[in-house]
C-alpha cells in the first residue's frame, strides 16, 4: 500500500471554462492555465504519481513549457498518467478530494464529478469522494480570484 498527496492552485479569469473533475461547471470564470486548468484532476494526478513513485510530478510529466500540452483537456492528462501507473502494477484503493472555492456552490455537482473521476480511473464510484469548502471570504480564494484542491490517494499492488 502507498499513499500520495496532491495539491493544485489556479488563478481564475473571466471567459475561461471552469473545469472541476472533468466536468464543466457553469460559471463566468475558469482556471487560468497551460492546459484546461482542471485543478481537481491536476491534484489527483499528483497524488497518484506521488503514491506510485512513477513519472515525477505533473509538471515533469506534462511540462508547461511543452506546447504539446497547451489547452489539453486534463481528462487526457490523467488518462496518460493512470495508464503509466497501471503498467507498474498499481491499482486504486481510493481517493479523497477537497476543492476550495468561494463560488459557485459545487455540492449540486458532486455526483457528476465523482462519476467523471471514477470513469477516468476505471474505478467504482465508492472509491472516489469529493468535498467542497470555501475560504471564508479570505485570501485570493475567498475573494473569488482563485481555486485550490487537495487530494489523497491510496494505491496497492
Amino acid at each position: 500500500f502507498k499513499i500520495g498527496l496532491g495539491y493544485d492552485f489556479h488563478v481564475l479569469e473571466e471567459g475561461r471554462p471552469l473545469m472541476i473533475g472533468g466536468v464543466e461547471i457553469p460559471f463566468h470564470k475558469g482556471e487560468k492555465a497551460h492546459s484546461d486548468g482542471d485543478v481537481l484532476l491536476h491534484a489527483i494526478i499528483d497524488a497518484l504519481l506521488g503514491a506510485s513513485g512513477v513519472g515525477g510530478d505533473i509538471g515533469e510529466l506534462f511540462p508547461p513549457s511543452d506546447v504539446a500540452w497547451k489547452g489539453m483537456p486534463s481528462s487526457k492528462l490523467i488518462n496518460i498518467a493512470w495508464q503509466k501507473i497501471k503498467l507498474h502494477g498499481w491499482r486504486l484503493g481510493n481517493i479523497d478530494c477537497v476543492v476550495i472555492m468561494e463560488e459557485p456552490k459545487l455540492t449540486p455537482y458532486r455526483k457528476t464529478i465523482i462519476k467523471s473521476i471514477s470513469n477516468l480511473l476505471e474505478a467504482d464510484d465508492s472509491c472516489v469522494f469529493v468535498k467542497f469548502k470555501t475560504h471564508e471570504k479570505t485570501g485570493d480564494i475567498g475573494k473569488g480570484e482563485a481555486i485550490a484542491s487537495f487530494v489523497t490517494a491510496l494505491l496497492y499492488k
